[in-house]
């Protein structure tokens, strides 16, 4: 559980938001926050980076690690679905250069600066972005669960 201290810090610096295990902060902040949390906090480990799609926006969340200790932290910033584009960290944590990658390839979520923006885990020529709620499911790549034989379901 990160210290509250670390939570009142980020919040009155960044307008940050309290949320379960770490904070809320806006997009514009996400950079010089994550600076503050590494250089002033000692958070300078980075655990994961993910994402999930709400209603009108993509939540990108960060975790980093203050190793001495021992509390994790999480950043979430929520980015628009029709400007989802948000600053890379990776030249502030080094281990999300490859966590931006695959929300970039299974979101779409573009990092601007990013060293090496591209698809982690689809192929290059894939359409889409299969973990976007409006992904087709009528494709031959979208998964569809299987169907159990007629004989096989009994009154």
């Amino acid at each position: 559980m990160p210290a509250p201290e670390i939570i009142a810090a980020l919040t009155a610096r960044f307008a940050a938001t309290p949320a379960a295990l770490g904070v809320e902060i806006p997009v514009a902040s996400l950079l010089t926050a994550l600076r503050a949390l590494r250089d002033a906090h000692g958070y300078r480990y980075y655990v994961l980076g993910t994402a999930t799609e709400r209603e009108t926006t993509y939540e990108v969340i960060h975790s980093v690690r203050n190793m001495d200790s021992g509390d994790t932290l999480f950043v979430r910033v929520a980015v628009p679905k029709d400007a989802a584009s948000l600053d890379s960290v990776a030249f502030v944590y080094a281990g999300a250069e490859w966590q931006e990658r695959e929300i970039f390839d299974l979101f779409g979520v573009n990092f601007a600066a990013h060293p090496d923006l591209r698809r982690l885990l689809m192929p290059d020529d894939y359409p889409g972005h299969p973990l976007r709620k409006d992904f087709a499911m009528d494709t031959p790549w979208g998964y569809r669960p299987a169907t159990p034989p007629a004989e096989a379901v009994k009154p």
